[in-house]
């Protein structure tokens, strides 16, 4: 009997292995089938070698034609050539395909493609752009009259009074683009202000395999905006006067962008569920370049690994491309913090935006029976103020409590770690309850309740006040009011919790984000009933830089992309416009530094007069790509020459950046920067110097003197550490004047590794 059951239990196994066997087949033969089918691959192939764009495309259809056997199989495949600002084009591949093209000389990298996140009436007033301030940014460039401002974004809302010419000129001369008609959106809605209008969706096509159904998503194939985040960008960035604009009666105020008047040229990429295919995405840019845009905004992103810039990222390429055509590109870090390493968008000829609160704020009144006060934030209740009735805590509740109504006609206080606010609200109102207060981690997010009753959020040290009312009160009561606007003091500036955080995770020494701005409860026009809506998000933060940017761009036309951000970061805040120093939220909150704000919240009133600028151009961006160890090939075909990187390596620290990162501190080092004067003849700067703790610096010269005929003038820093154990990030600043004319700050982040995991 022994023998038998052994026998059975073999045979058993026998069989399992068998069965296993075959599963792993079918799962090897499935995953084969699967990388045979066709996906969109982008075929980078560099610089362009054609002036001519017929030309360029021919070239693509030869390279893709002979993968394929033929031009018209090529010209089924391929859905985008990329033949004004660069080289490529977008095809439907297997990936055997790929792998072959990717061989060929002419190419630089293939990637498959993906899909990217998308990421006021206070505003201007907070940073100082005053329109009817007789002197400044603003008064000096007409408002931005002849600034062309591309957002690449989920479209725009024509009809939106933020888009309105009233006063504008002719369009500019320079402009190349146009407004396409579709769904929804007929071409002469465009005006002098919304001066061009396309949409970009083959590779969402490619995607859904033809079967992308708009009407299905509630979204339009035309550049209009069913989603509101490219019309809430681009009002914040270039919107015109609009008074009186609220949500609900909240946030009241004269309407307006960064650049009132600055021209709009909406490219649509974005789709509802957060769709953006990076097809698309190269497309937009490639036909922004052609266009005439001064300053492209990207409030997209992705998430953790980052692509690498050279060899896998479509958005970094392109941006490069722009930027050697004197296009700045401002880009949003992302919402993924308060985590550290979390920020993208991160090559460093981008402008990479934190996003930050201002000095407005929103709270709704909380009253208990002991008429104490206190204050909810963040949540928005528009309604009727709910008097006092009885205050009942969620967790002294069972299930059969709710069901037989014994929380009807009543306020509900919970606290919450782990479920929806408005699942938790939702559940309140099935259940009669008038009203509901709820103690959660603070989000730094500024939106209404869905519900449809009173609610109100504090943080988890009100709701232990409110427990301990309720504990020791016999009949605990209290009342909710509406949600009030509150301006100007004591609300004081910090970096947003969910704004994404450095060290950078590609080149930690590359500071990201370069610049913060605010994007809290940021109030701008949308495609609905109400005309203006709160949003938050380092998207929002992302079209303020851009609005001072095509500014900028106008006040100093011959300033390059990185002339630009220099002067951003330079001139920045590290404290609020009421002098308290800039915190950051997370856990714990802290003082900000540079992986959370970059060279700080950004100041528009001193942006166009730096003293001296960390420019860099063709060289330096080079320089950076041998550093970061890029095959010389990859290089040469990106910059659409043979280019061979010097012999040593040059160090990623000596990067002409208007900061100084050393990430892994050992020994004594030398670190070399270049500063252009763009100030007056004659100047003379005195360095300044706050170390970070523990760290020794050295710079030389420590006076820069500008004569008649000389402009730029490098400096070099010696750094040494008195640590003897590895020590996280230390921050200071390194500071050139001109007794206080001109006050010249990079951040520095320094590192000591006596052993460094780096090996």
């Amino acid at each position: 009997m022994g023998l038998s059951s052994l026998t059975v239990s073999n045979n058993r196994k026998h069989i399992v292995v068998v069965f296993i066997s075959l599963v792993f087949i079918l799962k090897i033969a499935l995953i084969s089938c699967a990388n045979q089918e066709s996906q969109i691959y982008t075929v980078h192939l560099g610089k362009r070698q054609h002036d001519d764009p017929k030309l360029v495309t021919d070239s693509h259809h030869d390279i893709l034609g002979s993968l394929l056997g033929s031009k018209e199989a090529s010209r089924e495949s391929m859905i985008y050539s990329y033949r004004h600002g660069f080289s490529g084009f977008s095809a439907k591949l297997t990936s055997s395909q790929a792998r072959e093209l990717s061989e060929n000389p002419h190419v630089v990298h293939v990637t498959r493609s993906k899909n990217m996140k998308l990421t006021t009436t206070r505003v201007s007033d907070y940073l100082g752009l005053t329109s009817t301030a007789p002197t400044g940014l603003v008064h000096d460039t007409d408002m931005g009259s002849d600034a062309i401002i591309g957002i690449v974004d989920s479209g725009i809302w024509p009809g939106s009074k933020s888009f309105n010419d009233n006063g504008l000129g002719p369009i500019p001369a320079r402009w190349k683009g146009q407004c396409v008609s579709g769904e929804g959106f007929n071409a002469s809605m465009c005006n002098r202000k919304l001066i061009g209008a396309t949409y970009y969706a083959k590779g969402l096509a490619r995607k859904y395999k033809g079967a992308f159904n708009a009407a299905e998503k509630d979204e339009a194939m035309s550049p209009l905006d069913k989603v509101g985040h490219g019309t809430h960008c681009a009002s914040t960035a270039a919107g015109s006067f609009v008074p009186n604009a609220n949500f609900l009666g909240l946030g009241q105020g004269t309407a307006r962008g960064s650049a009132p008047r600055a021209r709009v040229a909406a490219y649509k990429v974005c789709w509802n569920n957060e769709e953006c295919f990076t097809p698309d995405i190269l497309k937009a840019m490639d036909h922004a370049m052609r266009d005439g845009v001064d300053v492209l905004s990207l409030s997209l992103g992705s998430e953790i690994p980052l692509d690498f810039e050279v060899d896998r990222s479509d958005f970094a390429i392109a941006a490069f491309h722009a930027v050697m055509k004197g296009i700045t590109v401002v880009c949003a870090g992302g919402n993924d913090g308060p985590e550290t390493q979390t920020i993208s968008n991160v090559a460093p000829w981008i402008i990479t935006v934190a996003a930050t609160t201002m000095d407005r704020e929103f709270f709704t009144p909380i009253t208990l029976g002991n008429n104490v006060t206190v204050l909810g934030q963040e949540g928005l209740y528009i309604g009727e103020e709910v008097g006092f009735t009885d205050l009942i805590y969620f967790d002294d509740l069972t299930k059969a409590d709710f069901e037989a109504g014994k929380a009807k006609g009543k306020i509900l206080f919970t606290f919450l770690t782990d479920r929806s606010t408005d699942q938790i609200a939702e559940f309140a109102k099935s259940k009669g309850v008038v009203g509901i207060i709820i103690a959660t981690k603070p989000i730094d997010l500024i939106e209404p309740g869905t519900a449809g009753i009173a609610s109100a959020r504090v943080d988890y040290e009100i709701g232990m006040d409110i427990l301990l009312y309720l504990q020791t009160t016999k009949f605990p009561k209290a009342k909710i009011s509406p949600t009030k606007t509150f301006v100007g003091r004591p609300s004081a500036t910090k970096v947003a919790r969910f704004s994404s955080r450095g060290p950078n995770s590609i080149s930690p020494a590359i500071l990201k984000p370069d610049i913060a701005a605010p994007g809290v409860g940021i109030l701008a026009a949308v495609p609905t009933g109400v005309g203006y809506e709160f949003m938050s998000g380092t998207s929002m933060a992302t079209p303020v830089v851009t609005g001072i940017v095509a500014l900028l761009k106008q006040k100093r036309p011959d300033w390059s992309p990185a002339a630009i951000r220099s002067a951003l970061v330079t001139t920045a805040f590290q404290t609020d416009p009421s002098g308290e120093p800039i915190a950051a939220e997370g856990s714990p909150r802290k003082i900000a530094d540079p992986f959370d704000y970059g060279g700080g919240l950004v100041n528009p009133g001193k942006v166009a007069d730096p003293g001296l600028v960390y420019d860099m151009g063709h060289d330096e961006y080079v320089h950076y790509l041998c550093s970061a160890g890029y095959e010389d090939i990859s290089i040469s075909k990106l910059l659409g020459k043979v280019y061979t990187c010097p012999s040593p390596t040059p160090s990623m620290l000596d990067v002409n950046l208007p900061s100084i990162t050393i990430p892994y501190l050992s020994q004594e080092i030398t670190i070399t920067r270049t500063v252009t004067n763009v100030g007056p003849v004659g100047s003379v700067y005195k360095a300044v110097i706050e170390p970070p703790l523990g760290i020794n610096l050295q710079v030389s010269p420590k006076t820069l003197e500008f004569g008649p005929n000389t402009k730029k003038i490098t400096f070099t820093v010696k750094v040494s550490t008195t640590h003897r154990v590895n020590t996280d990030y230390h921050f200071g600043s390194l500071t050139w004047t001109d007794n206080g004319a001109h006050n010249v700050r990079i951040p520095l982040s320094v590192r000591t590794r006596v052993l460094n995991f780096k090996i």
